[in-house]
């Protein structure tokens, strides 16, 4: 019984590590730093934007990159002050933004594309493991009792399938010379939702953005 119980214990352990591998938020598939501008710190000034539909997660967005990109030693400022409509602009309209605001750059995330994933993890049956039947009377245990336990033992260990559908967001997110128009920085990111909160997700995204271009040199 100990044995198929462990047995048991290490499959179901076994999946939920598996299931736990999605929970890594946001992953960086590609960066890439102007080399005119890498390892100089140039962005000392920038205006944040989040070209997103949703109202609430584009100043969640903004307001926690301003504060990352601000205690990474940059002066930042959240586009929503100066460009509260959500939507397209025209490009007077980023231009007279950013100068409002003061800002020499401007940092634009962007939804790129959104993909579904589907996870499957096949269910499991093992055994039957020592315990009940494995007796001196022939291998078959203390009569009937023993041989019914040994039988019955089987559904006891049986694993069900896991299905898992994680929804996939890829973002595109670069950092722009405001005078012209130059692309200093940029990186391409995947995010896999279902797992996190939004707040927790835009701060593991913020975080890793902000932390490459740390290393890159760009702030």
């Amino acid at each position: 019984m100990f044995l198929r119980s462990f047995v048991v214990a290490t499959a179901t352990l076994s999946i939920v590590a598996l299931a736990g591998c999605a929970t890594r938020a946001t992953r960086l598939d590609a960066q890439w730093v102007n080399p005119e501008f890498a390892g100089q710190r140039s962005v000392r000034s920038v205006m944040v934007i989040a070209a997103v539909r949703d109202t609430t997660s584009r100043r969640m967005f903004e307001d926690r990159m301003v504060a990352a990109l601000t205690a990474a030693g940059a002066e930042a400022v959240q586009s929503y002050k100066f460009i509260p409509a959500d939507g397209p602009v025209s490009e007077e309209q980023l231009r007279r933004a950013v100068a409002q605001a003061g800002a020499a750059h401007a940092l634009v995330s962007r939804i790129s594309n959104v993909t579904t994933e589907v996870n499957v993890t096949p269910g499991m049956v093992m055994g039957p493991a020592w315990g009940p039947g494995w007796g001196r009377y022939g291998g078959w245990g203390p009569g009937w009792g023993g041989f019914a336990s040994y039988h019955n033992a089987m559904w006891a260990t049986t694993v069900s399938p896991q299905v898992t559908t994680t929804q996939n967001v890829h973002a595109d997110t670069r950092v722009f010379d405001a005078a012209t128009a130059v692309v200093v920085w940029s990186a391409a990111t995947t995010t896999s939702t279902g797992w996190d909160s939004v707040p927790q997700l835009i701060e593991q995204f913020v975080a890793l953005i902000v932390e490459t271009m740390k290393k890159d040199g760009v702030v």
